[in-house]
């Protein structure tokens, strides 16, 4: 049995364009016309066409797939083995976008509670990265500290936020100053440092042992983003996250040993 251009198309989902594109491409190339010269598809025709819309519908390109057709045995179940890994990487990634978007959301709504206009007139060229704050709340989710860290935020006034990010000016100061001194990061001055900026943490967000500003620290050298929160770009120096990353882990270290737990 044949069937026209027009009746493939409707029972196909495709539209008539498009049929016309895989014979030009040489990838469905129907074998008999009408009397007036329209094309005619075969029942092999279709099977074949229904071949095509499954792989594409899998993503294949139509080189791909006009390469696995010419000898379906010898290519077929590589491509596909391929096509699925893929497909599961993409699964997992969207899946994470769909977990990102939501917790966009919830920071959205828990973070800092000031204007645009407030936030600019307090915290200056220190910026809320919301790709990092989303991140660092799919990380912690399930950390009683960074959920009761989001809450004491969420709740400080814009007086209270001018007070912190004062405290921070200044201990931001003498730890460029510090740096700047070739102070040991695992000396005094640096170790005093380290601990001003866990106290600073406790007493404004959440009680901070020892092992959380281990974490915080770590975070600091790893990714510039989390950096960024506590030394501008503008007044960060080569080295810097790092040497504050060895004064904190340094600090930790004497204050683990005297409690005895290390």
């Amino acid at each position: 049995m044949s069937y026209s251009v027009g009746q493939v198309s409707g029972f196909a989902g495709v539209t008539v364009r498009t049929l016309h594109h895989y014979d030009q491409a040489g990838l469905l190339c129907p074998g008999e016309r009408s009397p007036a010269g329209y094309r005619l598809y075969s029942d092999a025709d279709l099977a074949r066409l229904q071949q095509i819309l499954f792989y594409r519908e899998l993503g294949f390109s139509l080189d791909e797939i006009a390469d696995i057709l010419q000898d379906p045995r010898a290519s077929a179940l590589e491509q596909l083995r391929a096509r699925r890994e893929m497909l599961v990487e993409q699964i997992t990634k969207l899946q994470r976008l769909v977990e990102v978007a939501e917790h966009a959301m919830d920071v959205q709504q828990t973070g800092v509670r000031l204007t645009p206009q407030e936030r600019f007139e307090v915290f200056g060229e220190i910026t809320f990265d919301l790709s990092y704050a989303t991140d660092a709340q799919l990380r912690w989710r399930h950390s009683e500290g960074h959920q009761r860290s989001m809450a004491r935020a969420a709740e400080h006034t814009k007086e209270d936020w001018t007070r912190i990010m004062a405290e921070a000016a200044a201990w931001r100061k003498d730890l460029l100053a510090a740096h700047a001194d070739g102070e040991r990061a695992d000396g005094e001055r640096a170790g005093e440092l380290a601990e001003e900026h866990r106290q600073h943490i406790t007493r404004w967000f959440t009680p901070c042992p020892p092992e959380m500003h281990l974490r915080i620290a770590d975070d600091f050298a790893r990714d510039p983003r989390a950096f960024a929160l506590v030394v501008p770009p503008s007044q960060q120096r080569p080295g810097l996250a790092s040497y504050l990353r060895a004064a904190v882990h340094a600090n930790a270290a004497r204050r683990l040993a005297t409690e005895g737990r290390r």
